[in-house]
């Protein structure tokens, strides 16, 4: 089992490779690693001993005095491969670096330096090393004015603050889960690649700052305001969609009640505007009965309780905090369930619940792109 220790485990990208190895659990063995380690040279000499691979994305790359951006990435540099080198460790190192190298900036420079002096280690020391040279990432989670525009945006978009366009520039973005997979894939192959190699990650969208802030207010208009799932042309909206609905305050959005029109007949409820297509079902429920317990890493899904009383819970993965909704068919509503958490609905009533289930795509028993953790 390949033992993986993930510097800045707990930022932007770390927390998604984190999660992401975490469901592979027989192939990979993660070794926890905290920020406080780099103050602790026994702590961290033990996390290096511990890892076959070490994964370093620890760095600041925005501050208010920009020296310190550049003395604090070396630093942590440094201080990693003083710990390889005292523990005689020959660990395969994937380096984050960034294509800010080419750019005459602290941060850039700090991951250009960087870079060298751990190829430098490697060669060195006979250890293992993949330099990633890595485009502008986006994606769910990530920290609005720090980690990217999509974030800065999405969060401002959702929470009714006005953007505003500083550099009308041409972006050249990764989509979070697709840089995963270039750190699994080299985590993975590290025995049947160069020992020192250095490779530019290719970005797999081209796009300029306003036209991503346009699609992003109308996800705003059409989603939250029309109560309508947007249309999704092409795979970058599908994920720049699911990373909008991260940035939603979800106690505060949901439940979203449906309307309905009674007469004589009973009631008409309309359930889902749909620009785009996708599968609809429902299910009954027992009472006392608990369904799913489970999340997805790239689908969309809407619960919409139309009888009976449920309780729906969710939870992001990596974190503690239970979010609750107790939804009754009296008053139909729907929640929508985000990436990467995980979510169960139990009937708490005394008859059977109805419910339907909405999903952007048709089930594929060959990639279910479903993962069972308890909430």
């Amino acid at each position: 089992m390949n033992k993986v220790g993930i510097t800045g485990q707990s930022g932007f990208i770390g927390t998604h490779i984190y999660n992401t190895l975490s469901l592979f659990n027989k192939e990979f063995e993660i070794v926890p690693f905290y920020d406080e380690f780099f103050e602790n040279t026994s702590k961290l000499s033990h996390f290096v001993e511990s890892c076959d691979t070490i994964v370093h994305l620890a760095a600041v790359n925005r501050h208010a005095d920009p020296t310190i951006i550049y003395e604090m990435n070396i630093s942590l540099i440094k201080k990693l491969i003083d710990a390889l080198e005292k523990t005689k460790s020959k660990a395969h190192i994937i380096f984050s670096s960034s294509i800010q190298e080419s750019l005459d900036n602290p941060y850039g420079l700090s991951k250009k330096e960087g870079r060298i002096l751990l190829k430098n280690w490697a060669e060195k020391s006979g250890g293992r090393f993949d330099g990633l040279i890595i485009p502008n990432v986006y994606g769910p989670f990530g920290n609005p004015f720090y980690n990217s525009v999509v974030a800065t945006f999405s969060h401002q978009v959702t929470h009714n603050i006005t953007p505003k366009i500083e550099i009308d520039a041409q972006l050249k973005l990764i989509y979070v889960a697709e840089l995963v997979q270039e750190f699994i894939s080299k985590i993975r192959n590290k025995d049947k690649q160069q020992r020192i190699s250095e490779f530019t990650v290719k970005h797999t969208v081209e796009i300029k700052v306003s036209e991503i802030l346009q699609i992003l207010v109308n996800f705003k208009r059409i989603y939250i305001d029309e109560k309508t799932v947007p249309a999704l042309n092409n795979q970058f909206e599908i994920n720049l969609f699911n990373t909008f609905l991260t940035y939603i305050d979800l106690p505060e959005y949901f439940p979203v009640k449906y309307k309905h029109h009674s007469d004589e007949r009973g009631n008409f409820v309309e359930i889902l505007r749909l620009n785009n297509g996708g599968q609809i079902s429902f299910s009954t429920t027992k009472p006392g009965i608990c369904r799913g317990n489970h999340f997805h890493t790239k689908k969309i899904e809407r619960f919409a309780v139309i009888k009976g009383k449920a309780l729906i819970e969710l939870r992001r993965i990596g974190c503690e905090e239970v979010i609750s909704f107790e939804l009754n068919g009296e008053h139909p509503s729907f929640i929508d369930i985000p990436i990467w958490y995980t979510h169960n609905i139990t009937n708490t009533g005394t008859e059977d619940l109805y419910t339907l289930f909405w999903i952007n795509e048709f089930f594929d028993s060959k990639n279910p792109d479903t993962f069972f953790e308890t909430v």
